[in-house]
Parts: structure tokens; sequence; C-alpha cells
């Protein structure tokens, strides 16, 4: 296994789970929300310096990154919020799936 790879892991969770807090102040506008997602971003960054300062490389962390927060938000937003998504949308989805199939690909 990848030795960056557990981090990577958790920098995706963090950012979506602050995802999630930031959609549920957006929804209800409470003070504790704003911080929770705020903190969590913060925890998110924190940790992506660390990935990037342990050889997870700017090209392929910065895919992992992106590509998996969005896999996980697009996920939050369908099984959470019951959002619905457009053809197109949902071809940008799959794109994002399997660029992440093509960087751990061997």
């Amino acid at each position: 296994m990848k030795k960056w790879l557990p981090v990577m892991i958790i920098v995706v969770i963090l950012e979506a789970v602050s995802d999630i807090f930031a959609k549920e102040w957006s929804l209800n506008q409470k003070a504790w929300l704003f911080s929770l997602a705020l903190f969590g971003y913060i925890l998110t960054n924190l940790s992506w310096l660390w990935a990037l300062k342990n050889d997870v490389g700017l090209a392929r962390g910065a895919v992992v990154f992106s590509a998996g927060s969005a896999v996980l938000g697009v996920m939050s937003g369908f099984l959470i919020y019951k959002e619905t998504f457009t053809t197109l949308e949902t071809i940008g989805i799959i794109l994002g799936v399997v660029s992440l199939i093509l960087i751990f690909w061997k």
C-alpha cells in the first residue's frame, strides 16, 4: 500500500464531513455548524500540508483530493439531501471516479 494513501483518505473524509457541516449551516444558519465547518476545513488543510510534506506529490495528491472530495460530496448530496443530477453532471461524476481508478492503476 502506498504510504501516503491513509493520509489522503483522511484528507478526503475531513473535507466531506466539513462540506456536510457547511451545507447544514446553509440550511439552518446556526453558528455552531459554521464553527464545525470552519474547524473541519482547517483540519483538512493541515492534513493536506502534512500529506504534501510526506511525498504525496502535488499532481497525484491534487487529483485524489479533488476527485475524492467530489465523489463523496456527490454521494452526500444524493443520499442525505436528495439532490438530483443532470445527464451531463452524471457523466462528470463518472469521469471523476474513472480519474481515481486511473491514479491507482498499476
